[in-house]
């Protein structure tokens, strides 16, 4: 059936979902798991970005954010591969900074993986509803089969 399954995850409960799914479909199918999570890069403005006024900070400051929300998302990893059994499946993890519908597209074409298995809503919904959710723009642009789980 499948031979490589990519399966985004950002801590939320959707991504949790779609990795037990991602792990079912892997299981039956012998396929690999590609195990991804995007670090958003940190905004040019550190007082809108904390709900304060517009106060830009120095490349220290921006650096230091960068490498909080690395961290955050090998800590994703880290808390789906716990909530989810995968005993059994060989599991490849992806960690990377950026836009995540577009490195997760870029990711998937890379892999030439035959299905993405992601949440419906991540831990940002509120900015999804402003400017369009991750999982809408990776299924409407992927080369591939897209499974989303509510």
């Amino acid at each position: 059936m499948y031979q490589s399954i990519l399966v985004p995850v950002d801590g939320s409960p959707h991504a949790e979902k779609a990795l037990a799914l991602g792990a079912q479909l892997a299981r039956a199918s012998s396929a690999i798991l590609h195990l991804m999570t995007v670090a958003e890069f940190p905004p040019d403005n550190i007082g809108l970005f904390t709900g304060g006024t517009a106060e830009p900070f120095d490349e220290k400051a921006r650096e230091k954010l960068a490498a909080g929300l690395k961290e955050t998302a090998h800590e994703n990893i880290a808390k789906a591969r716990e909530a989810v059994d995968l005993e059994g499946i060989e599991v490849r993890e992806v960690v990377c900074q950026g836009r995540p519908a577009e490195l997760i597209l870029k990711e998937a074409g890379k892999l030439g993986v035959d299905v993405i298995v992601m949440g419906s809503r991540g831990i940002s919904d509120v900015r999804g509803m402003v400017f369009g959710s991750v999982s809408h723009k990776v299924s409407h642009a992927a080369d591939c089969s897209v499974i989303t789980v509510t």
